[in-house]
């Protein structure tokens, strides 16, 4: 479009600064639409950017020689000519950016759209923690697997199962908190856009993963035979070198587990669902293929089951670090971290570990006062806390999507609390409906087909009695994980450990009671329900109190996250 020259009622003082000689074909080529007010153009051309104040904050203004005219346009166009005169004069300064300013913004990155109606919202929650199910599901799913495939030929071996379980699978969820670490440093890497830093937060988590996976190898290598026994009693040494089995072949495991562990919470703090899920998927499939064959058909045992979810772990590991790669970040460079970086990790990972193992403890503590009341009562808790660990891992993707969208609503430049409200909102909406669901399928399971996990009435029988309690504690489950990763990525912390701390000894104490008085395995099951209502209605108050990380204009102190710098980001 054309400039059209006009006659300014004021003067502009021009001042004619050295040119650069590099710059004079771009600014002729660019001037090629503009409308000279004097027929001839000096030889002496000399152009500069000059700025005034008015209604728009910046304005280039081209000057030539005093004996020129000067350059100017209609007001009704002038907000699109000054666009496209700022954007390619080669004086228009570029925005700063930081020197390692590699990483691009992803449509996955953007902030989460709070101003959308509910559905909407929920729609965006499913599409990002729908993939997300699956890497949940992955582990139970195994275990679960072992359990309805040992349960068909020994009731022995089915026993052996719980406390093997405890040093296999609840012993390795102690370790979530590699997990969280993970993808809070990388998404605060990933918040500024320094795709150097993001490689060396992976590189010493994927240190401290594998120093944990060795350590937890030798652990159940020298130390699991006696371990076991001081878990199962006196009363039941005959399950533990059928336990001692199991737990033999899956340690091999270990460094695999916790390795991939860290790739997969590292592509999930980039808002990578799909490609950890598409490594468990083959995993799970490997999984259940090993115990058809070793099982099934070769008669392996517990031994086979072991073999067969071992060797899908290592699978799914490297599977994970694979896309990892695929990202553009080497997972097999491994680096020690500095003591600052180590305290910094121990920090941030020192509650979480506190409140994760209280949880572990009390699910154990379940177990071990379940496997003193004989085979058949730990049998039937067997199939029971598999199932519901299955059922429970639905809610973990709501505990994600808050850890992955909340810190930028909280502490990011666009900070709005009203929009974490709302997002909060619509994850209790789906946990409210998830929990429901989940509580009929998994109470309908048990009831209608317990003989998919084994054949023994007297198991059955057990199984029955508690199958009201089971459904209460199932439903709460999604609501709490929305809750508390909330707290989670507000970092608060503290609360959170202290709240599980003491949840777990408040029930540890009822535990207690309801073994010495006779109650028996349903007994245990209603120590679990308080545990988990307690959990709900402790993190409710906290998110609804005026002081808590929604409502708090103040969220330095429960937070250590570096505020200048994020708005800088």
């Amino acid at each position: 479009m054309d400039l059209k020259t006009l006659s300014r009622h004021y003067h502009i003082p021009i001042r004619n600064p050295i040119f650069k000689p590099h710059c004079t074909s771009h600014l002729l080529s660019s001037s090629k639409n503009l409308r000279p007010s004097s027929s001839r153009i000096s030889a002496n051309l000399r152009i500069s950017p000059a700025t005034y104040s008015g209604r728009r904050s910046r304005l280039i203004t081209c000057c030539i020689s005093p004996s020129q005219g000067i350059l100017s346009e209609d007001p009704e166009i002038a907000n699109e000519n000054v666009e496209k005169i700022t954007s390619d004069s080669p004086f228009a300064q570029p925005e700063e950016t930081p020197e390692e300013t590699e990483v691009a913004v992803s449509p996955e990155r953007q902030e989460f759209a709070g101003d959308r109606s509910i559905w909407d919202q929920i729609l965006e929650i499913v599409k990002f923690s729908g993939p997300a199910t699956g890497l949940w599901i992955c582990g139970p799913l195994m275990s679960l697997i072992d359990t309805a495939v040992i349960g068909q030929g020994s009731s022995l071996e089915l026993a052996a199962l719980g406390p093997g379980t405890v040093l296999c699978d609840n012993m390795s969820y102690v370790f979530m908190f590699l997990s969280i670490a993970t993808s809070n440093m990388v998404a605060t890497s990933l918040a500024k856009r320094d795709k150097k830093e993001v490689q060396h937060q992976i590189s010493i988590l994927l240190f401290v993963g594998l120093t944990c996976g060795i350590l937890m190898f030798f652990f159940m290598r020298f130390l699991g035979a006696w371990a076991l026994t001081a878990f199962a009693g006196p009363k039941n040494v005959h399950i533990v070198p059928a336990a001692n089995k199991y737990v033999q072949i899956r340690a091999l495991a270990w460094p695999a587990v916790l390795v991939g562990w860290v790739a997969q919470s590292a592509s999930l703090g980039m808002k990578d669902s799909w490609g950890p899920l598409k490594a468990l998927a083959v995993a799970s499939t490997v999984n259940i293929i090993g115990h058809v064959i070793l099982c099934s058909y070769l008669g392996y045992g517990i031994a086979g089951a072991a073999w067969a979810t071992m060797v899908s772990q290592v699978i799914s590991a490297y599977m994970m670090i694979q896309a990892l790669n695929d990202k553009g970040y080497n997972a097999f460079a491994i680096t020690a971290p500095s003591p600052s970086e180590l305290t910094q990790i121990i920090i941030l990972a020192a509650p979480v570990f506190l409140t994760i193992s209280s949880k572990v403890a009390f699910y154990s503590l379940i177990i071990y006062f379940a496997t003193s009341m004989g085979t058949v009562t730990v049998a039937a808790h067997q199939v029971l806390i598999q199932l519901y660990s299955m059922c429970v891992v639905w809610g973990e993707p709501l505990s994600q999507t808050a850890q992955s969208f909340m810190p930028e609503l909280m502490y990011g430049a666009n900070r709005s609390l009203a929009k974490a409200r709302m997002l909060l909102k619509s994850l209790v909406i789906i946990g409210a409906f998830l929990g429901l669901i989940l509580g009929t399928i998994g109470t309908s399971i048990p009831l209608l087909f317990p003989g998919i996990f084994t054949s023994d009435p007297k198991v059955i029988q057990q199984m029955h009695k508690v199958l009201i309690p089971f459904f209460v504690a199932l439903c709460v489950t999604p609501c709490t994980h929305s809750f508390e990763g909330t707290l989670l990525a507000g970092r608060d912390l503290k609360f959170i450990s202290l709240t599980m701390t003491g949840c777990f000894g408040l029930g540890s104490l009822l535990l207690l009671l309801v073994s010495s008085r006779g109650y028996g395995l349903p007994g245990c099951w209603c120590a679990l329900v308080g545990f988990q209502w307690a959990r709900f209605i402790l993190a409710l108050r906290r998110l609804i109190s005026p002081d808590g990380v929604l409502f708090s204009d103040d969220l330095t102190r429960f937070s250590n996250y570096n505020m200048g710098k994020l708005k800088a980001a």
